[in-house]
């Protein structure tokens, strides 16, 4: 299937009223074909790129928007096409104005998202069937819009924990190796003019500093290789399932990473339980919309013990990676029918419990950061200056 592309036209109506907009279609015959079915006279028709990827803050914003515009009585398609006159994005005018279209021409509205994989995930055309099903659209779609809302506040707040300690290290080393290229240099050619010895400290720190300098381009090429390694590597199952075990091994940030994984399993089966979603659906769900390697295979493993025969509470227990207090409470619901109340209760503890997990590890980190950043920055300025002593001591013994 050829991919869409995007679309800027100028056309006259039958009324010969000028209009523009914007279209996604294969080709340019797709495009003057479709502004043909409309009853429009294309005038010009240009290509053009997309400025802005998909981002999943739009997509729930756009469901939020939707469900209060269903809420107040109208219509699905007059409502796609209202959202679609006054989002800020080309693209998003584009696509949501092409849903508007399929609905128009008898199309469901859920079949008329899978048509967008990259834009909209299983999660959502799930949770838009069941409402197509059950009536309840409205409902389905303002839950899907707070719990992606949910997951993405949560995903920022891990993502920001992680990526502190990178940003205060990476500055570290910046101003090391600024200090050691470009002022150590200038130091140690005003301690060669005199001919009293360096204190060791010195020696040592001048010792690091050539050796950088004259390894600089190779220390570099060493520092890159790994990183073009794992970027290279990041969407390889083998190496997926490698790192997500090393990372849940690691103390504080694989108990965070954990937290995080298992709140959003938990959020993703309580979303499709209250929306009426069978479970083993549910599993499907979150298998899809998980994008690690290592967690798709657990909630397969889980999805095809559960198809066997096996109680929902026993596939959990087999994973090895829920807590007690997750096989405990599912086991609970599970027997006194209310599943959905536990997965619920699951999804908030360990949401709230990541969000915790996120700020004590930046509270954390911020003051060892600081430290060590203090440690390595103050040796180095007191090994430049404390020759200036010793040189104080030598002239005045002279």
């Amino acid at each position: 299937m050829a991919a869409n592309q995007l679309w800027r036209w100028r056309a006259l109506t039958l009324d010969g009223e000028l209009q523009s907009g914007a279209l996604w279609a294969t080709c340019r015959e797709a495009a003057f074909t479709a502004l043909m079915h409309k009853a429009l006279h294309p005038l010009t028709l240009t290509r053009c790129s997309p400025r802005h990827r998909w981002q999943a803050n739009h997509c729930y914003e756009v469901f939020s928007q939707l469900a209060t515009l269903l809420q107040a009585g109208i219509t699905l398609s007059d409502s796609l096409q209202m959202l679609a006159q006054q989002h800020p994005l080309t693209q998003w005018q584009a696509l949501l104005q092409s849903l508007a279209d399929d609905l128009s021409e008898g199309s469901a509205f859920s079949e008329a998202l899978k048509k967008w994989p990259n834009v909209f995930s299983p999660l959502y055309v799930s949770m838009v069937k069941t409402g197509e099903l059950t009536g309840k659209l409205e409902t389905c779609c303002r839950q899907l819009a707070q719990q992606q809302k949910s997951q993405q506040l949560l995903n920022a707040r891990v993502k920001k924990a992680l990526r502190y300690p990178l940003i205060v290290l990476t500055l570290a080393v910046a101003v090391v190796l600024a200090m050691v290229t470009l002022v150590l240099p200038e130091f140690a050619a005003i301690y060669k003019t005199f001919n009293t010895p360096l204190p060791l400290l010195t020696r040592m720190v001048m010792g690091l500093a050539t050796f950088i300098e004259e390894w600089l381009m190779v220390l570099v090429v060493l520092l890159l290789i790994p990183a073009l390694l794992v970027y290279s590597l990041r969407r390889d199952p083998r190496w997926q399932r490698v790192s997500q075990r090393i990372l849940l091994q690691m103390p504080a940030v694989g108990s965070l990473a954990k937290g995080h994984r298992l709140g959003q399993i938990f959020t993703v089966l309580s979303l499709t339980q209250q929306a009426g979603i069978a479970f083993l659906q549910g599993l499907e769900s979150v298998e899809e919309t998980t994008q690690n390697r290592y967690w798709q295979e657990i909630v397969h493993a889980m999805r095809e013990e559960v198809e066997r025969g096996s109680p929902v509470w026993s596939a959990f227990q087999n994973a090895a990676v829920f807590t007690p207090l997750c096989i405990q409470l599912v086991r609970t619901g599970e027997i006194s029918g209310a599943l959905d109340i536990m997965l619920a209760n699951l999804a908030r503890h360990h949401t709230e419990h990541a969000f915790q997990q996120a700020d004590s590890l930046a509270a954390l980190m911020e003051p060892v950061l600081l430290i060590v950043t203090g440690v390595i920055i103050g040796t180095l300025v007191v090994a430049m200056y404390l020759p200036i002593f010793h040189l104080g001591d030598a002239m005045s013994a002279g």
